[in-house]
């Protein structure tokens, strides 16, 4: 297989402002992390938009498949005391 000529392909992940999450805006072609992060910088904040970028190499990510949701995802369907109504919210807590 053939190298890219324009390097791998990195996912870029902005912080709108600080204490926000990152969400995904794009991705960029880089040789290494250093020139990601000045690629992602270039495309995606050059009005400002950002206050942090996170960049990932694609081929890095790891995601569940969904055609395995049912079994991936079952583990969880026993344990209901995660979920917020198995609690009852006591008649004194106001800022609940």
């Amino acid at each position: 297989m053939e190298k890219d000529s324009q390097g791998d392909i990195w996912e870029v992940f902005i912080q709108a402002k600080p204490g926000m999450p990152h969400k995904h805006a794009g991705n960029v072609h880089a040789m290494d992390k250093e020139m990601a992060l000045q690629n992602a910088r270039d495309l995606y904040t050059r009005r400002g938009e950002g206050t942090s970028i996170w960049t990932v190499r694609s081929s890095e990510i790891v995601a569940s498949n969904p055609k395995d949701d049912e079994a991936f995802f079952d583990p969880s369907d026993d344990k209901i005391y995660r979920q917020a109504s198995f609690y009852s919210v006591p008649k004194d807590a106001k800022q609940i």
